[in-house]
């Protein structure tokens, strides 16, 4: 039969009718199995009418979706045999829009024999009388899963590792879950988070309940650790170095015989006294010399004196202090110098001769026509640091190996380690007093945490951190990224001005929030706003420890190195890494279900067509012309489905609907509820933002930030009139505050064998072994770099103090050539940047997990480490350009 006259017929008949019953005929709408439509008929297709006028649910309908124009086979080329293919696919794909040319043929056929088959084709009916393609949900999921029993092809894996295939299976089976993801405590993708249940008070899977040998290992090794920390602090007792005071009389040498013969070849003296800081040291004339000398007796059998008759000799290279102008020294301040004196091998054996009694004794001599009083410490045994550096390594090693692999909680890992590092000290003969642990802790940094935790644990209970979420998720009509961008660019702008732990303590809240809003998982966009802090510190000299003690130093601030001159040169750096790190999220993340929670329901049934279409396409053989029409049509439904999901992957929007009626709802459950004490927070939150301002002015600089924080903490619970002090106390974050006091003493103690040093010498050889016109470039660098790596593995103070003192040694020597400023740009970058690298390479990193965990997720050193240290380096490539372009080829400074 002629299906093509038939289907003309058919086609001038329904259009009569259609134009009698209706004035104005719409354009036919067809709709693909996403729900995109489009406009008028499919090309080479009859234009069927629409018999219904328009209705304003369908006129909705069409306003809410964009009409996409779906590419099928025209009628003419519809072949009987072709159309005998078409009948023996699925009822799920011969209903589809993209078949409507088959379809339609199909229905003439019935409609010619008297047949009626309406029903089949749901599809053509709602065109016919909508122009939208409005199947009802419920029938559509039946006719997936019909056509996922019928087609869809299972891969099981028996006991034996071998694959078994399962096809065309009748009734619905459980389908094995795949490997997934496992971040931070929560699966990312179309997976159900853990229950709280399996996981124990640190937030770890019950790995060692299900592995004995992990579970005894672990439990073997920290005994052998506590056996030997045991053994290294019950031998050894703790080193006092009591201060001798002495007076130089002008232009007589002072001897000060060593009670005590040295233990090492090693001998450190620390000096206290009027001198004056390196830099300075071309300003004066004055000096004290000082240096080792031998005093041996000739005598052998004189056993009463046996220095009676004895010959001296000078065993160490003098050392040259300057010292300020006497009438200065009754106003100058009082300055420590320290120095190694070695003694060389012969000399130290002839002092253990037992034939020639030898002592040692500190020869002081003084240049200036008056008196000047020292304060002076000896150690006879100092570390030899070239062991110390070995020590100091395998601590930091040992340190990271318990974070990495989660073996214990980091608090607790903080605490071996740097009570393992006490130990060695103690071995190494150094074991430091209570006193010099206590004085290693900051506690400014513990008070300023302290105090902010009990700032934002108050405010949390105003309600504002919920309010500003939900103003937040309206001002970003519910888009992913447009959301992270703002949440990013809030955390740049606040830690530019406040500190970078009080950044991540306001921002975290608010950031969890909002993901559990959206469905998100919030630890990718924890871990976001907390490089984001980080990166924004470097904006300002108060907006990050690093870059307050690198303005801090007098001779920096004699230089020109001012707030706004400070500012202006990090604020163009800053912009480009915050653009190029953002670039670098969105390539991370470009699939946008990396984010989620869980995945949409209509990505699963895109995701499901794809499948299904594809398999339906394999089917048909192409063998020749008639299947071939039936095979590309499928394919070409195929690929738009792969752009719609490929679209829809990118996009991250939440559904309109979904988006209003959660708007809607947030908007009445999170209200301000304490508008009173969120008055007074907020006054509180002025006052001690004014003091950080007012600290970093020289004049005005009275009290410190952890001063300030805890004076504002104070004057809120007096006005807020707080009696239930144990709901305050409840949410401060003790692991953490613990945690960080464990590291400053595991940092100092890694100082004092050496390994700071060890890494500021090896810098400043580097610097001095290029040639001058190339040094500038060297030094930006080698400071950036060295600094940056080092900060990304041991905290940034210790390293930026460290560095400071290179920098200014730099700096003060002529013959370098080397300009202060951009070694102070690079200095600053490093610190700040480095600290993006892992986990523990900044104070923010460490609170932001704290806060997380508090919060019940999650994420572990190595998920930090995968997504902070690629954007570590990709900053401080960056910077490294810009510095360079900045100050080696434009000479800006």
């Amino acid at each position: 039969m002629n299906y093509l006259s038939n289907l003309n017929v058919f086609k001038r008949r329904r259009n009569t009718s259609s134009t009698d019953s209706s004035p104005a005929t719409p354009a036919t709408t067809f709709t693909d199995v996403a729900g995109s439509s489009s406009r008028g008929p499919p090309a080479g297709a009859p234009e069927p009418a629409v018999t219904n006028a328009d209705t304003p649910q369908r006129k909705k309908k069409r306003k809410s979706g964009r009409k996409r124009t779906v590419s099928v086979v025209p009628i003419s080329e519809v072949t009987e045999a072709s159309l005998e293919l078409w009948r023996t696919l699925p009822p799920k794909i011969r209903q589809d829009p993209s078949m409507v040319s088959f379809q339609q043929v199909e229905l003439e056929h019935a409609r010619l024999h008297g047949d009626s088959h309406e029903d089949s084709f749901p599809e053509i009916q709602g065109l016919e009388e909508d122009g939208d393609e409005e199947d009802d949900d419920d029938e559509e999921e039946e006719e997936g899963e019909e056509y996922e029993n019928e087609f869809i092809t299972i891969n099981v894996t028996n006991e034996e590792g071998q694959n078994k295939e399962i096809g065309h299976v009748k009734e619905k089976k459980e389908i094995p879950k795949p490997h997934v993801h496992h971040l931070a405590g929560h699966y990312i993708g179309n997976i159900t988070p853990p229950k709280h249940d399996d996981l124990n008070d640190t937030g770890q899977n019950q790995l060692d309940e299900d592995h004995p040998f992990r579970k005894y290992s672990k439990i073997i090794c920290l005994f052998i650790t506590w056996l030997l920390i045991m053994a290294f602090m019950v031998v050894k007792d703790e080193k006092l170095v009591e201060p001798k005071h002495l007076s130089i009389t002008p232009f007589k040498t002072k001897a000060y015989i060593l009670p005590h013969l040295p233990q090492s070849s090693r001998i450190k003296v620390t000096l206290e006294g009027t001198f004056l800081s390196e830099p300075y040291n071309n300003i004066t004339e004055h000096y004290l010399t000082v240096y080792l000398q031998m005093l041996s007796s000739t005598l052998e059998s004189n056993l009463s004196e046996p220095f009676a008759s004895s010959s001296a000799k000078n065993i160490s290279e003098p050392w040259f202090i300057p010292i300020v102008h006497p009438y200065l020294f009754d106003s100058a301040p009082i300055v420590k110098e320290q120095r190694l004196f070695d003694i060389a091998d012969s000399n130290y054996e002839h002092l253990h001769q037992a034939n020639h009694p030898s002592l040692v004794r500190l020869m002081i001599r003084s240049n200036i026509p008056a008196s000047m009083p020292v304060a002076i410490r000896y150690d006879q045994s100092p570390v030899n640091r070239d062991v110390g550096v070995i020590y100091a390594a395998f601590v930091l090693i040992f340190l990271y190996v318990l974070i990495i692999w989660e073996i214990v909680h980091r608090t607790f890992a903080a605490v071996i380690a740097s009570t393992l590092a006490i130990s060695i000290l103690a071995a190494l003969n150094d074991r430091p007093t209570m006193e010099d642990i206590i004085g290693w802790i900051d506690v400014e940094t513990i008070l300023l945490l302290f105090s902010m935790m009990i700032l934002v644990a108050i405010l949390a209970e105003t309600g504002i951190f919920d309010f500003l979420s939900v103003y937040i998720y309206k001002v970003t009509n519910g888009k992913i990224w447009s959301l992270i961008h703002c949440l990013c660019l809030c955390t740049v702008l606040i830690s530019s001005f406040l500190d970078n732990v009080t950044t991540v303590l306001l921002m975290a809240p608010i950031t969890i929030r909002l993901c559990e809003v959206m469905d998100m998982n919030p630890v990718p966009i924890l871990m976001a706003i907390t490089v984001h802090a980080n990166i924004g510190g470097t904006t300002t000299p108060v907006g990050d420890p690093p870059n307050i003690i690198i303005t801090s130093n007098q001779y920096i601030l004699k230089h020109g190195v001012t707030f706004l001159n400070f500012t202006a040169h990090m604020l163009v750096g800053v912009i480009i890494v915050v653009i190029t790190t953002n670039i670098h999220l969105r390539i991370i993340y470009k699939n946008i279900n990396h984010l989620r929670m869980h995945e949409p329901k209509e990505l699963k049934e895109l995701r499901r067509n794809i499948k299904v279409w594809e398999r339906a396409a394999g089917k048909i053989p192409p063998y020749s012309k008639d299947a071939n029409i039936v095979r590309e049509t499928l394919m070409k439904k195929v690929k738009l489905l792969r752009h719609q999901y490929k679209k829809k992957m990118t996009k991250g929007t939440v559904p309109e609907d979904i988006y209003r009626s959660t708007l809607e709802e947030l908007q009445r459950e999170h209200p301000i509820k304490n508008r009173p004490l969120l008055i007074k927070s907020g006054v509180v939150c002025v006052f001690i933002v004014s003091l950080f301002f007012i600290e970093s002015i020289p004049e005005l600089r009275r009290l410190s930030s952890g001063w300030a924080a805890l004076l504002g903490v104070v004057l809120l619970l007096i006005i807020s009139d707080k009696n239930d002090m144990d709901a305050v106390l409840s949410r401060v974050e003790w692991p953490t505050l613990l945690f960080f006091a464990a590291m400053f003493t595991l940092m100092e103690a890694v100082e004092r064998m050496g390994l700071i040093d060890w890494i500021g010498h090896a810098t400043e050889t580097i610097i001095l072994s290029v040639s001058e016109d190339l040094r500038l470039a060297v030094a930006i660098i080698i400071i950036l770099w060295i600094s940056a790596l080092t900060s990304a593995f041991v905290d940034s103070i210790p390293v930026t103090a460290m560095m400071v003192k290179i920098v200014v040694a730099l700096s003060g020597k002529a013959y370098l050539g080397l300009p202060l400023q951009p070694m102070v740009w690079a200095l600053a970058f490093g610190p700040c940047l480095g600290g993006n690298g892992t986990l523990v390479g900044a104070s923010a990193n460490v609170i932001c997990a704290g806060i997380a965990e508090q919060h019940g997720y999650r994420f572990s050193f190595m998920d930090y480490f995968k997504l902070g240290f690629p954007i570590m380096l990709v900053s401080v490539i960056v910077t490294t350009g810009y510095l360079i372009m900045a100050h080696v080829v434009f000479t800006w400074h």
